[in-house]
């Protein structure tokens, strides 16, 4: 007998990177090697759900050349479906990461202006065909946020999900370096989210994309309900927000996660993290975290706490991916952090 995740299959459409690493904690102007990793949101969240044993389904547009095929590799090691994936342009999209320590921050540069996504044509994808098996319909705002291109073929995969009664989700992802093609982002993202019926969410993407404010005096908690009370009279369909926090506390940092799902709140416990490994990827690790555990009928306190404990293990992992499975986020969450050996 089929279990509901086997049955759940989950289409996402973002960019897929190269993405180009400093080695050995130097600074982007002492590099003399760069460490190559896959990575973008939609295809973080996709890996984590195929490992998992969730159904993904994941498209792009794609330079036809080996650096996409070495892109593609890494999701086929995970058992991601990438047979809708298009191609077409010149190049595939890059970012830049300079690691940073306790002391300074990470420094991103992305080098995605007229990238093969970038540059995709709002006819180019067939929605309906692309999406006939689909249940469950995922994107972020960093692709509307990529070209003005992107951003109407995203508001065409959304559409064309909401008229077949799939499930859409969303992630508000705001990156003040992209949005450099004349929009702003309040012109644009509220048509796209009012479609979804999940969303994760911050506090400063939900005022740069609606306006909505809250008492910065306030606690995290108040602010996160009234953040949910104005949105739905925004987002109509909306049934589930999310978000996840992390406060910084000397040199460690505190993760929770937060949920509205049917009415009810719930909130997971907060994670002490003494050492970042990775830090990129969490939001995704948690957003897929979450998508799984809801997919599966988890209670709405399991579902934040599924969430929150993929985006802390993510933290532990270098690259863009939280290579995990279900049994260690179990663990993780009955037993938190531990330095013993398994063995």
């Amino acid at each position: 007998m089929k279990t509901k995740s086997s049955q759940t299959k989950i289409t996402t459409f973002g960019e897929l990177l190269l993405r180009m690493g400093v080695a050995h904690g130097n600074r982007f102007t002492q590099a003399k090697e760069m460490q190559v990793h896959i990575g973008g949101a939609e295809a973080n969240v996709c890996v984590l759900l195929s490992q998992l044993g969730i159904n993904t389904n994941y498209v792009t547009r794609l330079p036809n050349n080996d650096l996409s095929q070495l892109a593609l590799n890494e999701l086929h090691k995970y058992k991601v479906d990438t047979t809708n994936c298009i191609y077409g342009g010149d190049r595939i999209g890059l970012y830049f990461i300079e690691s940073g320590n306790q002391i300074r921050q990470s420094q991103v540069i992305y080098d995605r202006n007229n990238s093969a996504f970038a540059t995709i044509s709002e006819n180019e994808i067939n929605w309906d065909e692309v999406l006939k098996d689909t249940t469950h319909f995922h994107w972020s705002g960093i692709s509307p946020g990529v070209s003005n291109e992107a951003s109407l073929v995203c508001k065409k995969a959304i559409i064309s999900a909401h008229r077949k009664g799939i499930t859409i989700s969303s992630d508000f992802n705001f990156r003040t370096k992209l949005w450099q093609y004349g929009k702003n982002p309040s012109e644009i993202m509220p048509e796209l989210l009012y479609y979804s019926t999940i969303t994760i969410a911050d506090l400063d993407s939900t005022e740069i994309y609606f306006g909505i404010k809250t008492d910065k005096n306030d606690s995290d908690s108040n602010r996160f309900l009234k953040t949910y009370e104005l949105l739905k009279k925004k987002m109509p369909y909306l049934k589930t927000l999310a978000m996840s926090f992390r406060k910084s506390e000397g040199q460690t940092h505190l993760y929770s996660g937060m949920l509205l799902h049917e009415g009810e709140f719930y909130e997971s416990k907060s994670y002490l993290i003494h050492l970042v490994t990775d830090q990129i990827g969490s939001g995704d690790a948690f957003t897929a975290g979450l998508l799984y555990s809801l997919k599966n009928d988890l209670s709405g306190q399991e579902c934040i706490n599924w969430a929150t404990a993929c985006g802390v293990i993510k933290q532990s992992i270098v690259g863009d991916f939280a290579i995990t499975t279900s049994e260690e986020i179990n663990h993780f969450i009955k037993n938190g952090s531990s330095n013993r050996i398994n063995r």
